[in-house]
């Protein structure tokens, strides 16, 4: 029988032994691209490869099928028929002309039951399949998990830049009309920049979160919140109105001194209203409140759609989390997260009891 003692299931047999396996085996060629057995079929016993090779793939699903393993000359396939009796759970095929060296399950087991080095000799060659493969498999599922997460940041990125993009493209309309007034043109400049200015924090702020550190990220000075929360309510305000959003302040902020960055501040309020807006698709308000504690700011964002799902309450901050927004993936709020928390903050959400969702979140107060 060619090649049996030079395989390494038994290298480390006897002559006695290799024989009596032998005496058992017959050899098989096969064509390059041929089938030696497929998923279902019964698991009548092992093969060697003497000549030539073999590739092992299962399917994952009803139309993936997946190499699980490329075999060569001395190599073994088939070996879980003899361990647990049961049906092919792959499919094997040559990928060249192959010689098999082919053993029948009932002589492989009285064999094993005679060898215990046979027996640990096949069990160790399982052990080891069964470690490159799940290495395989680990490497395949990060590599997924990776363009997964491209994916789905991409796509983040777009739905966030959207806006200024539309604002940008709205204003340049407009300064470039015959009949706009120098007081337009002025206007629409503005505009421009200020979504300029936008798009390069919100730059900066995905640039921080693919760094995943927040250390030295902010830049804190004492700001009066009451004139920056008329700034942002008199900015933000225009590009509302075009979703038919109306910004409503409840009561007015707090003329306190707090310790702010205030461009990434920015970033938190524009992205809560735009969450807002986008589950209000018929328009309404969001209400702005505030309550002034012993240390600290609470600023109260409320909006009147359909309230956030319970079932992902618990995980809303999370990266990647989202509630219902076609375009959204929640790497927003997890930002937000972030940049309040840089400020020795806090943030939650919860419904109202007549529906909406309410975003709170607290600044520390300077001393």
């Amino acid at each position: 029988m060619p090649g049996l003692g030079q395989a390494k299931l038994f290298s480390t047999l006897t002559p006695a032994e290799l024989q009596t396996i032998r005496d058992s085996c017959t050899v098989r060629e096969y064509p390059a691209g041929a089938q030696i057995f497929k998923e279902g079929d019964p698991g009548d016993g092992i093969y060697i490869i003497n000549e030539g090779k073999v590739q092992i793939s299962a399917l994952v699903s009803e139309e993936d099928r997946r190499v699980l393993g490329r075999l060569g000359e001395g190599d073994f396939f088939g070996e879980m028929a003899v361990l647990d009796d049961e049906p092919r759970s792959g499919t094997a095929t040559t990928e060249t002309t192959t010689l098999l060296i082919f053993i029948p399950r009932e002589s492989m087991v009285a064999m094993l039951e005679s060898s215990p080095r046979l027996a640990v000799r096949l069990v160790r060659e399982f052990s080891l399949r069964m470690r490159d493969f799940n290495r395989r498999y680990v490497q395949e599922a990060l590599q997924a998990e990776r363009l997964t997460m491209v994916g789905r940041f991409a796509r983040s990125i777009v739905h966030d830049f959207k806006n200024p993009l539309n604002v940008i493209g709205l204003a340049a309309d407009l300064v470039k009309m015959e009949k706009a007034t120098p007081e337009m043109r002025q206007k629409g400049s503005e505009r421009i920049r200020a979504q300029v200015d936008r798009l390069s924090s919100m730059i900066s702020e995905l640039l921080e979160f693919t760094r995943g550190s927040s250390q030295g990220s902010i830049v804190p000075e004492p700001v009066n919140y009451g004139v920056y929360l008329k700034g942002i309510i008199e900015e933000l305000q225009p590009e509302a109105n075009e979703k038919r959003v109306t910004l409503v302040l409840r009561n007015d902020a707090p003329n306190r001194v707090v310790l702010m960055d205030q461009k990434r501040l920015h970033h938190v309020f524009t992205n809560l209203i735009h969450n807002a807006a986008d589950v209000m698709p018929n328009g309404g308000p969001i209400y702005f409140s505030f309550e002034q504690k012993e240390d600290e700011l609470v600023t109260h964002v409320e909006d009147s759609g359909p309230g956030i799902p319970e079932q992902i309450m618990p995980r809303l901050f999370e990266t990647f989390a989202t509630f219902g927004k076609a375009n959204g993936t929640g790497l927003g709020l997890s930002i937000c997260k972030r940049i309040i928390e840089d400020h020795k903050g806090w943030i939650r959400a919860r419904n109202e009891p007549g529906g909406g969702a309410v975003f709170s979140f607290a600044l520390p107060l300077k001393n």
